[in-house]
């Protein structure tokens, strides 16, 4: 018998132990049923949470590469990965596959929005520095005009106290 899931009065926690039983198993029944929360629910909280929906897709991303090496595995060696003692697990090849194909387009839009969120940060941090970069060149050329003027300033009083001295 399976463990009753509540709308209300969710379990503790329960958006970590569905992140990571999602990454875990890329079934979403199954991670909802591990959190101790109805699907329905954790539908709605992701579309209302755009934090755990990236969360959500994150999980989903790490659970295909997990198949992905699973699948891996099965086809080098013949066996489930993970299988213990020498027992054999049964392994659905054709189910990976389909499951694989089905979520090709979701994990590679997801993995492209990844990149492309790296990517828009790394260009604004290089923009900040040359930003900052430009900043302390203008201080420094503004430093130097100052030192000039001054300078500038100390010559022409010198040179008018010469003056002064020599006509008196």
């Amino acid at each position: 018998m399976t463990k009753k899931r509540f709308r209300t009065g969710a379990p503790r926690n329960w958006r970590d132990r569905f992140i990571a039983a999602l990454g875990e198993t890329s079934n979403i029944s199954a991670a909802a049923e591990a959190a101790e929360i109805s699907l329905s629910w954790v539908y709605k909280t992701r579309r209302e949470d755009p934090d755990f929906a990236r969360r959500w897709f994150d999980a989903l991303c790490e659970g295909y590469d997990n198949l992905e090496m699973q699948l891996l595995e099965h086809l080098r060696h013949g066996e489930a990965a993970g299988a213990k003692d020498g027992a054999k697990r049964k392994f659905d090849t054709a189910g990976a596959l389909r499951c694989l194909t089905a979520h090709r387009e979701a994990v590679a839009r997801e993995k492209g929005r990844r990149t492309l969120a790296g990517e828009v940060t790394t260009i604004a941090a290089i923009n900040a520095k040359i930003d900052a970069l430009r900043a302390q060149r203008k201080a420094g050329d503004k430093a130097i005009s100052e030192a000039r003027a001054t300078a500038r300033k100390g010559v022409k009083a010198r040179k008018t106290e010469a003056d002064h001295d020599g006509a008196a």
